[in-house]
């Protein structure tokens, strides 16, 4: 049986959202909601698949590896029996598949092993989720879900972390904006990318300017 690509787009978004029913709050359903959207608007500006770019975004987080114990091979199996279960063309599989093991930040230090116009378009519009006013709330929330302290003047940030300290940390939410979000500007691939990741990125540093003022009783 064969399905058109609007039938598959329109059965993947109900998977996901059955699927992602009870996730916690950044990386619930509107999460990949509003990364699809974003990265459909991205796709406008980018010689690209628009088929493979709504499966991988939509996709994208389906079995994230920080929810499965740090198990990375879960969401692209998970994907995988999906799509094959709607008779998707193994080639289309594939690079879905791939997209969705190399979007990740993963602490940074981290060699993609993938790459593809798709994917930039994807992860571009990932990243723009992680930052700005939504990606602060996003922060928060994880943040709160782990138990995690929101400050601690104590514990600087670690820039050199690895891909299983990065896994493996416990550290303040404040601190995640420096090991992470404050990076994001910097590593867009996107012209469109680009250019809306350097408002949301003076949101943050906005934030995190009232936050200290805060802190430390200055207003």
């Amino acid at each position: 049986m064969s399905l058109q690509k609007e039938e598959i787009i329109q059965k993947t978004i109900s998977f996901v959202q059955e699927t992602l029913a009870n996730a916690e709050g950044g990386h619930d359903w509107f999460h990949i909601e509003r990364v699809y959207k974003n990265a459909l608007l991205i796709a406008q500006e980018e010689t690209v698949d628009t088929f493979i770019v709504s499966l991988g975004a939509l996709l994208h987080d389906i079995a994230d590896a920080k929810f499965h114990d740090g198990d990375e091979s879960v969401g692209p199996k998970v994907a995988r029996a999906f799509l094959e279960s709607i008779y998707v063309a193994e080639s289309d599989i594939v690079h879905v598949t791939q997209i969705i093991s190399n979007i990740s930040f993963k602490g940074g230090n981290f060699d993609q092993q993938f790459r593809s116009p798709e994917l930039d378009v994807i992860q571009d519009a990932d990243r723009l989720d992680a930052i700005g006013a939504i990606g602060i709330a996003r922060c928060f929330n994880y943040g709160g879900f782990k138990n995690r302290k929101l400050y601690d003047p104590a514990i600087q940030p670690n820039l050199n972390m690895t891909k299983a300290d990065y896994k493996k940390s416990t550290a303040p939410t404040i601190n995640h904006f420096y090991e992470k979000l404050l990076l994001l500007k910097d590593k867009m691939n996107t012209e469109t990318g680009k250019k809306l990741a350097k408002q949301r990125h003076v949101f943050m540093e906005q934030f995190l300017d009232q936050f200290y003022a805060e802190w430390n009783g200055e207003v």
